[in-house]
């Protein structure tokens, strides 16, 4: 734990960082690696840019007249998110292994996932499909893009947690 000290001790700028470093490689699988995001997708990159922008804020929050008082709470909130954005990615997982159905509205959203060689496929009357949530595109070490999501998701969330414990402990 002694390693974690520094991390714990600036826990919501390192949750900013990280939201910040899932968010540029999800974006960076769609660039560089052509896979266009399903709604579940979609989903899971809106709570890291929650994380993100309450981390900003709970940055400027402890740091006001009476603002350390908020420290261990605002670690609780980011380990909720944490496990909000877990819940996601494990119903997106498991919809990928068919557990269970995904939503019905299982496809990419509107034309965000669509590249210019789909559209001109789609114009030629060539059959396009666009991402559907049910199917894994990438899976490494037996675990999709979802699935790892779930579980760095739910380490984040323990280290939230571990922060917000260390913060109490310091009043």
């Amino acid at each position: 734990m002694t390693a974690l000290r520094p991390f714990l001790d600036r826990w919501r700028l390192c949750c900013v960082l990280v939201a910040a470093a899932m968010l540029a490689t999800a974006h960076a699988f769609e660039t560089f690696g052509g896979y266009a995001p399903c709604t579940l997708c979609l989903r899971q990159r809106e709570v890291y840019w929650t994380i993100a922008a309450l981390g900003v804020v709970f940055m400027a929050l402890v740091r006001m007249p009476g603002g350390p008082r908020w420290r261990p709470l605002t670690c609780w909130i980011l380990g909720a998110l944490f496990l909000l954005g877990a819940g996601v990615a494990g119903y997106h997982a498991g919809a990928e292994w068919k557990f269970w159905p995904g939503p019905e509205a299982c496809a990419s959203a509107g034309a965000a996932g669509v590249s210019a060689a789909d559209m001109a496929a789609f114009l030629a009357g060539e059959k396009v499909r666009p991402p559907a949530c049910d199917e894994a595109p990438w899976v490494f070490a037996g675990l999709s893009m979802a699935g790892w999501n779930a579980v760095i998701s739910v380490g984040l969330a323990a280290l939230s947690a571990a922060a917000a414990i260390r913060e109490h402990a310091k009043r």
